[in-house]
């Protein structure tokens, strides 16, 4: 069985039905699926998703995108039950839709958030590593253990080493099986398979291949044959202890 650890399909506007993408992902051995928010409105929808349709978990978090319109509130819809895990949260000074300075500020308030109430964290962080790594440690220096993944990573290998040394999953996704970049490419090989977790990031990113269609979590299987074929090792191998990790990390 697998699981998609990061997915969008409870947004309003994921163009594929919604019983058939379920049943696609169940007909593809995908047994549960994480609904990710993005933002406030995000966020409570993922939660009444997750309350509707068996096999599927709500994050909730304010994307650094749209820090700029507010966190807060996350505060009190962290009261419903059954919500997983904090996210996406992070840094992305790639786009900078939100100024760097709010970014941070919203960052430390939802590590502190997730702190409190003991859960995961999904981070988003996107050419911001060096304001990343500072902003971690010190909660990791005051004693907080923080449990996450780097969600989509695509970075380097040195922040790769810097996210394994302070014991964070590395989220991959169909990126993962079409990208033409040597680095990348040996980046993704070299990921030890005890800390990897699979991804769709459905509607996005749709892994080969079905680049040109609309993402969805079925298509998780298929990142996991792709590395699966790249280690060297059995699919089944790549399933459970990947889906392991998922249910370490995410208490599932």
């Amino acid at each position: 069985m697998l699981i998609d650890t990061h997915c969008h399909i409870h947004e309003s506007d994921y163009p594929l039905d919604i019983e058939t993408t379920l049943k696609n992902a169940k007909d593809s051995d995908v047994s549960e699926l994480l609904c990710v928010g993005t933002n406030i409105d995000s966020s409570i929808r993922a939660i009444a998703f997750a309350k509707d349709y068996s096999g599927t978990h709500a994050t909730i978090g304010v994307h650094p995108h749209d820090t700029k319109d507010g966190w807060e509130e996350l505060a009190d819809i962290i009261k419903t039950n059954g919500i997983v895990a904090i996210g996406e949260i992070g840094l992305d000074y790639f786009y900078n839709h939100s100024d760097r300075k709010t970014q941070i500020k919203a960052l430390k308030w939802q590590i502190e958030l997730a702190v409190k109430n003991n859960l995961p964290i999904v981070f988003h962080v996107r050419d911001a590593f060096d304001d990343f790594w500072p902003i971690l440690d010190t909660f990791q220096t005051a004693g907080h253990q923080i449990r996450g993944v780097l969600h989509s990573f695509t970075d380097n290998q040195q922040n790769l080493e810097e996210g394994l040394k302070r014991g964070l999953y590395i989220g991959v996704n169909g990126i993962s099986t079409f990208t033409k970049d040597k680095a990348q490419q040996e980046l993704f090989a070299s990921i030890p398979l005890a800390s990897l977790l699979l991804e769709t990031d459905a509607p996005f990113l749709t892994p080969a291949p079905f680049r040109g269609q609309t993402n969805e979590p079925a298509f998780v299987k298929n990142i996991a044959e792709y590395h699966a074929k790249v280690r060297g090792i059995s699919f089944e191998e790549v399933c459970n202890v990947t889906t392991a990790n998922a249910r370490a990390l995410f208490g599932l």
